[in-house]
């Protein structure tokens, strides 16, 4: 009996170094950079990312933008997702967990059409040019694929 309770904190010793270890040996999550330049577009338009990667919008216009999800479309989780990256550096962050797709607009810079595509904003909204183009739809599009670890 004394031989069991001797070895049992060197057992749980290995088995606390063995769970380290591999936490250590796992993917590394990586976090990708979507930014908004001082322009009414998303850079970059289309991202492949691994399931568990997080992805960070940086908004660096002087406008508000916003990411909403197109949930017709988004297959890759946060359905329903309508948030506001504020100007001059608001950001948002999100982590993708599961492989999929995540198409994304700006509710100010496009708009759905009965299709569930993203075109410009139109008379109710955006900036419209002297020659009458109200400009391409701000969106983009994110590839999840499965973990690789």
């Amino acid at each position: 009996m004394r031989k069991l309770f001797a070895a049992l904190p060197v057992g749980v010793a290995l088995i606390a170094v063995a769970v380290i270890a591999a936490g250590a040996g796992g993917a590394t999550r990586t976090v990708h950079r979507v930014t908004v330049p001082p322009a009414d577009r998303f850079v970059q338009f289309a991202l492949t990312i691994h399931a568990g990667d997080q992805v960070r919008w940086v908004n660096n216009d002087e406008d508000d933008h916003t990411v909403v999800s197109d949930d017709a479309f988004n297959t890759a989780g946060h359905q329903g997702t309508d948030q506001l990256i504020g100007a001059d550096g608001g950001q948002l962050a999100l982590r993708f967990n599961h492989p999929g797709t995540f198409v994304y607009y700006c509710r100010f810079h496009a708009r759905l059409d009965h299709f569930n595509q993203p075109v410009a904003p139109g008379p109710d909204g955006g900036v419209q040019s002297a020659n009458g183009n109200f400009g391409t739809p701000m969106s983009g599009v994110i590839t999840v694929l499965p973990d690789d670890g």
